[in-house]
């Protein structure tokens, strides 16, 4: 491991990675390798999961394009240097913060959208100038090695590396040293990296997870609502770390969310779920035997058949849950829905900030005002109203946690930034010294009401004139109180002067 690593780190202490054009051919190159092995991705995933082509395209591949071309767009601006506001001690030097690559990063993907999870936060870290290690999950063996196969291919071996295994590869890659780490994946692991991250100070992003809850309002359209909670949190077979995991409603309502979900899972996936091309597996024995645990003791309104020898869950509705049994004490990650009544809004607020902070809140009413209410009054890592997982598709967005739920985010621009830092740059002149006296000593409190008035006031660009003007009216006040009258007409002048430097602008 230590040699991979130190092979990356010299690629990038030579500056390879940091030039504009040669990020954008690496990201064109990554694009490539995913439009020329569509296929070879697809069956990867499909064999990993038992996802169909279309469902493994629709939620991974398509979102992998997407983000590429953003990327592209907008990466020579992102790039560039930001000029920022000075004040008037440093208004003729140059100041602006400049994004930088980290260094050698790793990302550690996951299992349940293995190709996804994994690409993604590649995608901007090449953006970012950055050399990187790649650690796929061993538990989506086939897209693991899919994709140690294909990144070689197409990107520069020397900056970009994948490395497989399973736990012990996994924990001699965090005996390294990284310039940061991406991890996604449960909790337990997440404290796991981080106090490997520590010992070396290297900064974390941890994508988690939690128990992300679905509030439903009386004042709700329930057939719209029920369809889109269905869709999302059956994808995947309830293996998406920002399905609704539960959902909090008046007991009244509960019958009627049953009903319209079985509708929905009868449109969705037909008569025999258990044949429906649409409808995945659970990845390994071992988590199918988790959940099959989470369903002991609870009233099944809904589903609850299992096939072990093909890791089938159906569907499954909850209704009456108790909040202290076993499935509302950990992250469901599977295709199991509680339902948990509670009186009112109030309560379900009040039932949301006990419990640790989820990844995503779901609100839906007709009522924007209580949407808007159950934002303020809680806290998770994203919000959507209305509908669910959509806010992860946007990447104008930040995706990530907050509290046990992760930190940091990712998702374009956001990813870019993840993996840079901003560093602030000030480039003064040998010239001028004069001003800078200033800051020498001996100080005086004469010295020091200059320096407030130099250092706390803004300099902005578009008012140079105004601010120069004042400089000398205030440098005229202070070199001749005696001279009173004369002073008097000075101000005078400069406010006429002042006034039409401003008249032109405000036409």
């Amino acid at each position: 491991m230590e040699r991979h690593v130190l092979r990356l780190r010299q690629a990038f202490r030579a500056g390879r990675p940091r030039p504009l054009r040669f990020r954008m051919q690496q990201l064109e190159a990554l694009r490539k390798m995913v439009q020329e092995h569509e296929k070879d991705i697809l069956a990867a995933i499909s064999a990993d999961l038992c996802k169909s082509e279309f469902n493994a395209y629709s939620q991974e591949v398509i979102s992998i394009l997407g983000e590429i071309d953003f990327v592209l767009e907008n990466l020579a601006e992102w790039v560039t240097a930001k000029p920022v506001k000075k004040n008037l001690l440093t208004m003729m030097d140059e100041a602006y913060i400049q994004p930088e690559p980290l260094g050698v990063v790793l990302i550690i993907g996951a299992w349940n959208y293995p190709f996804l999870l994994t690409i993604q936060p590649l995608v901007g870290a090449i953006a970012a100038g950055n050399a990187v290690i790649i650690k796929p999950s061993e538990l989506s063996e086939n897209t693991a090695e899919i994709l140690a196969k294909l990144l070689p291919q197409y990107l520069d071996q020397d900056l970009y590396a994948v490395i497989n295994g399973g736990v012990v590869e996994t924990t001699e890659l965090l005996k390294q040293r990284f310039d940061h780490i991406l991890y996604t994946g449960n909790t337990a692991v997440g404290k796991i990296v981080m106090e490997a991250a520590a010992k070396h100070l290297t900064p974390v992003t941890l994508e988690l997870g939690g128990k992300s809850p679905c509030y439903i309002d009386k004042d709700c359209n329930l057939d719209i609502a029920c369809r889109r909670i269905t869709w999302g949190k059956f994808m995947n077979c309830g293996q998406t770390c920002i399905a609704p995991d539960y959902i909090l409603c008046e007991s009244a309502l509960q019958h009627q969310i049953v009903q319209k979900i079985k509708e929905t899972l009868k449109e969705f996936y037909g008569e025999n779920i258990k044949e429906s091309s649409d409808y995945e597996r659970i990845i390994n024995i071992r988590h199918f035997q988790r959940i099959r645990r989470l369903l002991e003791g609870q009233k099944i309104a809904f589903g609850g058949e299992i096939d072990e020898a093909t890791r089938y869950i159906a569907p499954t509705i909850l209704t009456d849950v108790d909040p202290e049994t076993k499935v509302m004490q950990e992250e469901i990650f599977g295709p199991i829905l509680p339902i948990v009544p509670v009186k009112n809004a109030d309560e379900a607020i009040h039932f949301i900030n006990e419990r640790e902070k989820p990844l995503a809140l779901y609100v839906f009413s007709h009522n924007n005002k209580l949407i808007k209410r159950m934002i303020d009054e809680t806290s998770s890592g994203g919000v959507t109203g209305n509908d669910v997982i959509m806010h992860f598709t946007l990447n104008s967005l930040p995706f990530g946690g907050v509290g046990s739920s992760g930190m940091g985010a990712y998702h374009g621009k956001h990813t870019f930034d993840t993996f840079s830092h901003q560093r602030p740059c000030l480039l003064k002149s040998l010239k001028r010294e004069s001003a800078n006296k200033l800051r020498y000593p001996p100080n005086s409190q004469s010295k020091v009401d200059w320096a407030k008035f130099f250092l706390l006031k803004q300099f902005n660009k578009g008012k140079i004139g105004l601010l120069l003007l004042t400089f000398l009216g205030v440098m005229t006040a202070v070199l001749a109180k005696k001279y009173q009258a004369v002073l008097r007409r000075k101000a005078l002048l400069i406010c006429l002067v002042v006034y039409r430097l401003r008249w032109p602008n405000e036409q």
